[in-house]
């Protein structure tokens, strides 16, 4: 019987920031394809989307402020699941030839 041991596997496993950082983006900086509101997410109690968002692109200011980029977007939908209602006034995907390019290798 064989057996395999990982620590000797001759390729290392990549972390998220490696993995994210081969993914290309073609950023439209005439239409953002997510837009919040700032009344909103200032009265968010939680700020869930800073958290769950993959690409880090929500962080809240030390005035509450809620910053956004859209530029880096994975388009995976997770700051609709979690935010507050109305938090997000429009999430869609961008208009075509913009967004993310996956790059698994």
């Amino acid at each position: 019987m064989t057996t395999s041991d990982p620590s000797t596997a001759t390729s290392a496993r990549l972390d998220t920031a490696d993995l994210l950082g081969r993914d290309s983006f073609e950023v439209d900086d005439e239409y953002a394809h997510i837009s919040i509101d700032p009344a909103v997410c200032r009265a968010c109690p939680h700020h869930a989307c800073v958290s769950a968002c993959p690409a880090s692109l929500f962080s809240c200011g030390s005035d509450a402020e809620m910053h956004f980029d859209h530029a880096g977007c994975l388009e995976c939908g997770t700051c609709r699941v979690v935010c507050t209602p109305g938090g997000i006034v429009r999430w869609t995907y961008p208009h075509s030839g913009f967004g993310v390019v996956f790059r698994f290798s």
